[in-house]
């Protein structure tokens, strides 16, 4: 971020629109001394200003950032390439949590079926404590699994292999699917076709 070609951008539309030094500064609530600043490239807007600093000088705020005009074109390239951004910060942030929840379940499983395993042992002896055992270790075998399902749901979306759509399905249309890994054989609610739609991270 070039601060002096910012500054001299803010000094040429702020006299593009009729502006002093001071008068900007009023309707911004700051010293003109601030402005100054701003405009030989020492200092940058306070991020909670921008967006009023960029309605007074009818400017866009990425215009602003780059510190010149931007035309239609470049608008476009800037947003595709924002947008680009964001996906793959969202499949980033869904695969760090699937690949948590695969790691959660696993270690959760070993410890609950160690448990039924343990209480089947001890139920020749001590019927009771046997009992609760298995009875404890299969409730969060079952648990665990529903938690599991819940997040494999809520984390990215499902797509179908005929249209193409991606979508969130309802929980009872993921419960009650077969599935192969994270694939589930489901009604596309696009086209209607019943196939295996594969779990994906982003939209």
């Amino acid at each position: 971020m070039n601060q002096e070609k910012i500054g001299k951008f803010i000094a040429s539309c702020r006299k593009e629109q009729g502006f002093t030094q001071t008068v900007l500064a009023e309707k911004l609530g700051i010293t003109d001394r601030a402005v100054s600043k701003w405009e030989t490239g020492r200092n940058l807007p306070d991020a909670a200003i921008m967006p009023e600093l960029c309605g007074l000088l009818n400017i866009q705020l990425s215009e602003l950032f780059r510190g010149e005009r931007m035309t239609t074109e470049a608008h476009q390239k800037a947003f595709d390439a924002l947008l680009l951004e964001m996906k793959q910060q969202e499949e980033a942030a869904n695969r760090r949590i699937l690949q948590l929840e695969k790691v959660l379940v696993c270690m959760t499983i070993a410890v609950s079926l160690t448990m039924i395993l343990g209480g089947c042992y001890l139920a020749k002896d001590h019927l009771a404590l046997g009992i609760a055992l298995l009875t404890f270790g299969a409730a969060v075998v079952f648990a665990v699994c529903f938690v599991g399902v819940k997040i494999e749901h809520d984390t990215g979306y499902y797509e179908c292999p005929e249209c193409g759509e991606r979508y969130i399905p309802t929980m009872k249309a993921v419960v009650m699917a077969l599935h192969r890994g994270t694939a589930r054989k489901m009604t596309c609610p696009f086209c209607g076709k019943c196939a295996y739609h594969q779990k994906v991270l982003a939209r």
